[in-house]
């Protein structure tokens, strides 16, 4: 049986090996970890979304100003000042990938920001217009990372129920076809009833794409998550004018006529709580953490584990730090740009201040642009499905040139002083350094092609 290994720990569940710090010495510290303070939001910051929420008012307040004034100089100034605020919230977004990375690079427990990493692309929501375009990383600070070691149902309803998701699945235009609204408004107008968070509530968040559910309950559970939406100044609300009344089934259970989201709380619990839910995470759990193709019994392990602790996600971790096939030595899945990069900051040790305090134009040029043309634009995937966790996805021509350009380049830009290329070798790929990437490292011309060389080796590129 194979056991637990510290450095395919640091590779395989973490963002890999780091020379500041120790690689773990038992599972039993990396789930331990998970329920210590998360010493990383304190120590790299980004911004709650009720203080994000103060640039959405302002922005509002402009677009107000330039609407009941157009064609005067107060529409114009209306107009700079908005203008302004779409430019803080896009220097404040460029910050926050750079904290992203520098929480990467020193996290003692890795394995935390992976799992942050793994649901907040499970729950993928990114505002559609306007400031809120920014607003994702606070979306993950806020519904995702204090939420990855309890019920995967808490989970499940903070993500769902956030103005960020509501907003990226147009929930905040939904209005029930016989709700109050809807009777004011004019026929031409119609009912506004939108099906996008319903449809995927069931076929990506809980149930999974095959799950045992028909269009039916597709539009029942859009009409029960009507009344949900948000405001700029005081974020999420209950709009009771916008309900669709009368009760409504989903997948056999019926929930009462209720004008408060008491029904979509509880559609979402029993949503988490069904079998078909418990399989579709174990899935993608396996999938992200060993293989394309995981071992079945490793996916029937940890959907038991969910089953037997009521969604509960921390022995859902424990369950897949304790199975064999999550050792397999062979390193297979080949990391994303994003985890590329970070992987490659925290092998280097990047010193803290290399990023904080960058400007915009720095991190466009180094960073957002490269994974751009590695195929990884920052926070914008494209579809609520998230990034592929098909290789082959990754693996284009494109995207491995964009890497080697970068390996060779950006490294030396954010370092004061390269390590000796000999040493980082076992520095960067412990116990998988290999001959070929020794003599590589050994005999390039120059520090930062041999630092780059290591850094593009077969051992780094995968976990």
């Amino acid at each position: 049986m194979r056991k637990f290994d510290p450095i395919l720990a640091e590779i395989r569940f973490g963002y890999g090996l780091s020379p500041r710090i120790a690689a773990p010495r038992n599972a039993a510290l990396v789930l331990s970890g998970l329920s210590a303070p998360d010493d990383m939001v304190a120590r790299f910051p980004t911004e709650p979304f009720n203080v994000f929420r103060e640039r959405m008012v302002a922005a509002q307040a402009a677009n107000t100003v330039r609407r009941k004034s157009r064609g005067t100089e107060q529409a114009q100034q209306a107009r700079k000042n908005r203008n302004l605020i779409n430019a803080d919230a896009r220097r404040a977004w460029m910050g926050w990938i750079g904290q992203t990375l520098l929480r990467r690079t020193y996290s003692e427990t890795p394995f935390r920001e992976r799992l942050i990493a793994f649901w907040a692309d499970h729950f993928t929501a990114t505002g559609k217009r306007g400031v809120i375009r920014r607003a994702t990383t606070p979306y993950v600070d806020d519904a995702i990372r204090p939420f990855i070691t309890g019920r995967f149902a808490d989970l499940l309803q903070a993500a769902v129920m956030h103005p960020v998701m509501l907003d990226y699945l147009d929930q905040t235009k939904s209005i029930g076809p016989n709700s109050d609204l809807a009777g004011r408004r004019s026929k031409k107008k119609g009912s506004g009833l939108n099906e996008n968070l319903a449809r995927e509530v069931l076929e990506l968040h809980t149930l999974g794409v095959d799950g045992p559910y028909t269009q039916t309950d597709v539009t029942q559970l859009a009409e029960m998550f009507t009344g949900m939406t948000f405001q700029a100044k005081n974020g999420y609300k209950f709009r009771k004018d916008f309900v669709e009344p009368g009760e409504e089934t989903v997948l056999g259970e019926t929930y009462p006529d209720a004008y408060n989201d008491r029904p979509v709380r509880a559609v979402l619990e029993d949503l988490a709580a069904h079998p078909a839910t418990a399989r579709h995470v174990a899935w993608k759990l396996a999938v992200h953490f060993t293989t394309d193709a995981p071992d079945d019994t490793l996916v029937d392990a940890l959907e038991n584990a969910y089953l037997a602790h009521d969604g509960a996600l921390l022995p859902l971790y424990e369950t897949l730090l304790d199975h064999p096939s999550a050792w397999a030595p062979d390193l297979v899945n080949f990391k994303p740009p994003i985890d590329f990069m970070s992987s490659a900051f925290r092998a280097l040790a990047l010193e803290s201040d290399a990023i904080a305090g960058v400007k915009a134009g720095s991190i466009r040029q180094f960073i957002t642009g490269p994974l751009i043309t590695m195929g990884q634009a920052w926070e914008s995937p494209g579809g609520p499905d998230g990034w592929s966790e098909d290789d082959p996805d990754w693996i284009t021509p494109q995207g491995l040139a964009a890497r080697v350009t970068w390996a060779m380049n950006v490294p030396n830009v954010f370092m004061g002083t390269l390590p000796d290329p000999r040493g980082f070798v076992d520095t960067a790929l412990g116990a998988y350094a290999d001959d070929v990437v020794r003599f590589a490292a050994a005999s390039a011309e120059s520090k930062p092609e041999a630092i780059g060389l290591v850094l593009m080796s077969p051992a780094f590129q995968r976990r």
